[in-house]
């Protein structure tokens, strides 16, 4: 019996407007070097190594930024980069990857990440990826999640609700509940790890059993993202892609499936916990939390600095000879770039997407 492929796909098309001012539309979050060394996609793709076969890689990001993704990974062939000609968020962009890969395999099994997590061990990451496939392998229905221990009451994440073990360290899921309000998040992060998850946002699946979810739970999706996919080999490709995938919904995976599926008899879905650090790159605070503290607290990336009577103070710069002096600080996030400067407190992180949202409505795109 032939083995099916096992595939993955990086999912790389984040705006990362909380990264704001490094992150922009020109060079967004999965591309921005960490303190300097590898960026955020290049260290995806990294981990994967020795899981996968290469030709087996497939990373789905803006069609503005092929250009910039295929010259950060000298070598990756342009045929496995599928560009979207507008972010119509995740359930799109799973969607047209699983019905491309399906062309070439209609049961290959297909692994999703995305390009903004920083994940270590590697060794524990492949060896719990492995599960994953070798699950779905064994029981074709199965869509798998990955859950993440919760280390607080967030409302940014969906949770997974664990039912019963199976499979040795798979948990079936009871119930998903994607982003839920904060009495309901605390009341899960007060329940456990051993009953509550947060969903990674990372799965498995074979690419006809996604097909068939997205097909019963978002019809009209579905009938674009095969219009698409008919189109792939042929010359029309690029004009039905970009008339098409305009007509897509802005949906996450997560709402449009995974929260059906656990309330569908029919698909089993599955849980595999990870045991391994997990840090979704979402904003500042989080970004910072990847880096080396001095003594005092403070973090810095990209930046020369001098800091007096100053702590728990982050600064980022793009430019390494750049000095950046504080004297008498606390709590502050510094970010430089050559034409725009941020200063917030670091409890107000999450309102630089605000921040954002009112620098594009003053001055266009010309900080953006």
């Amino acid at each position: 019996m032939k083995q099916a492929l096992r595939c993955a796909l990086i999912l790389a098309g984040a705006s990362g407007v909380r990264l704001w001012p490094m992150s922009r539309n020109e060079l967004p979050k999965q591309l921005i070097p960490l303190a300097g060394k590898r960026n955020l996609l290049q260290r995806a793709v990294a981990r994967l190594e020795g899981l996968i076969q290469p030709s087996e890689l497939y990373i789905c990001a803006g069609q503005r930024q092929r250009g910039r993704i295929l010259e950060a990974l000298d070598g990756f062939p342009d045929q496995q980069f599928i560009g979207e000609p507008a972010g119509r968020d995740t359930l799109p962009a799973i969607g047209v990857s699983a019905a491309v890969i399906s062309r070439r395999d209609p049961e290959a099994v297909m692994a999703v990440f995305t390009a903004d997590h920083l994940i270590e061990p590697a060794d524990v990451f492949q060896r719990t990826v492995a599960h994953g496939y070798a699950l779905v392998e064994r029981h074709p229905g199965t869509l798998v999640t990955f859950g993440i221990q919760p280390d607080s009451a967030s409302t940014g994440y969906g949770y997974l609700e664990l039912g019963e073990l199976r499979d040795g360290a798979a948990f079936s899921l009871k119930h998903f509940q994607e982003k839920p309000g904060r009495e309901i998040a605390q009341a899960y992060f007060e329940a456990g790890p051993a009953r509550y998850l947060w969903n990674s946002g990372m799965f498995v699946w074979r690419v006809s059993t996604i097909l068939d979810c997205i097909r019963r739970y978002v019809p009209e999706a579905f009938d674009w993202i095969i219009r698409i996919a008919d189109a792939w080999d042929t010359p029309e490709r690029d004009a039905v892609l970009d008339g098409a995938y305009r007509e897509l919904w802005k949906i996450s995976i997560d709402y449009a499936v995974m929260e059906p599926a656990s309330r569908d008899e029919s698909v089993r879905v599955a849980v595999i916990p990870m045991q391994l650090r997990w840090l979704d790159v979402g904003s500042w605070p989080a970004f910072f939390n990847a880096l080396a503290a001095d003594e005092k607290c403070n973090t810095a990336s990209g930046a020369r600095s001098v800091l007096q009577d100053t702590i728990r103070t982050s600064i980022a710069s793009d430019d390494p000879r750049h000095l950046i002096a504080a004297i008498g600080c606390e709590d502050l996030i510094i970010v430089h770039t050559a034409d725009a400067t941020m200063v917030c407190r670091s409890d107000q992180a999450q309102a630089v997407k605000r921040l954002h949202a009112a620098v594009r409505e003053r001055f266009g795109e010309e900080y953006t």
